[in-house]
């Protein structure tokens, strides 16, 4: 992986002594399993070569930047919010709570957030970098992070729910899981105002006869 530097929104901030934390989540687009955010902060440098946007990554190299992130940060944190939440305030909200959960887990809060492009408010200096995941190494950390805990928890959800293919499509909206939930209907981990919108965004889906509920999924 080409190593670039990507703390020029950090350094102006180390300059001055100020503890420096970037913040992002993941998983708002899936029809299922929940929305993660991660936290990370960095001392006056970012000591993990290769971060950059989780999604320009392979899963290989985010498992392995995840390992040196975790080793290398001087804080890391992580939070998220479930598929139940998500129905109940919606994904923008949910989003935020997610990474207010994750703040909340860092202990200390620190005197200046970075994220990307969301405004949070909170006791710090605040941020919000358009594409914040590509340009700031402390945000980039926080996507690889929040990247790599969730698609190991839809891997455990493919497991109870071994119907949907979750450890393929990590909750996506693929052919084969809509197909899925056409066959089996929804299980806890879907989301129910996410699942009704593509009932009217995609005719054929419209046009089926409504799957019954698995038991237990209500």
């Amino acid at each position: 992986m080409k190593s670039r530097d990507l703390t020029r929104w950090e350094r102006a901030w180390w300059a001055d002594g100020l503890v420096v934390a970037g913040v992002d989540e993941v998983g708002r687009g899936p029809l299922a399993g929940p929305v993660v955010a991660a936290v990370v902060v960095f001392e006056r440098h970012c000591p993990v070569a290769g971060v950059n946007d989780s999604k320009q990554l392979s899963e290989r190299q985010r498992e392995m930047l995840f390992l040196r992130i975790l080793d290398g940060a001087r804080a890391v944190a992580v939070g998220a919010a479930g598929p139940r939440t998500i129905e109940a305030i919606n994904i923008l909200e949910a989003s935020r709570v997610a990474m207010l959960r994750a703040l909340g887990y860092l202990g200390n809060p620190p005197d200046v957030l970075l994220t990307d492009a969301v405004a949070l408010g909170g006791p710090w200096r605040e941020a919000a970098i358009l594409q914040g995941d590509a340009t700031s190494a402390s945000i980039a950390a926080a996507s690889i992070v929040a990247k790599v805990v969730r698609d190991r928890y839809m891997r455990e959800l493919a497991r109870q729910f071994p119907a949907y293919g979750f450890d393929r499509h990590k909750g996506y909206a693929t052919r084969s899981h809509r197909d899925a939930i056409l066959r089996h209907g929804p299980c806890e981990a879907h989301r129910r105002t996410f699942l009704r919108k593509l009932l009217l965004a995609d005719p054929a889906v419209a046009e089926s006869r409504p799957p019954n509920p698995v038991p237990g999924a209500g």
